[in-house]
């Protein structure tokens, strides 16, 4: 079984910074691509940042200059360091990793549980 656990998230100022992190853990043989995406009420869930399991990271247009996506592979983990929050970032953050669980598997999307970003203007 793969869970990934987020956390990082609350309330900041706008113009303030906040660090989220995913990790992943259980019966893990291989992690390809991790990620971040994040949803409003009534909007679809829409990407933030992404990044290979050599470095390679992909940012929407929204937040490029602003966020930084890490990775630690050997911790299974990635680091969302968000600077220069706006209110339009208010959403619900969730962690996602394409994972497998033995050399026989096929690759499988796993999403964590959410968690909630709010920038107070």
């Amino acid at each position: 079984q793969v869970q990934l656990v987020e956390s990082g998230g609350g309330l900041v100022q706008a113009g303030g910074s906040l660090r989220l992190s995913c990790a992943a853990s259980g019966s893990i043989f291989g992690i390809k691509t991790m990620g971040w995406y994040r949803q409003t009420p009534g909007k679809q869930r829409e990407l933030v940042a992404t990044i290979t399991s050599g470095g390679i990271t992909n940012y929407a247009d929204s937040v490029k200059g602003r966020f930084t996506l890490s990775r630690d592979n050997a911790k299974n983990t990635v680091y969302l360091q968000m600077n220069s929050l706006k209110p339009e970032d208010i959403a619900v953050y969730y962690c996602n990793a394409d994972i497998r669980t033995g050399i026989r598997a096929g690759w499988d999307t796993y999403w964590g549980q959410g968690t909630s970003v709010a920038v107070s203007s």
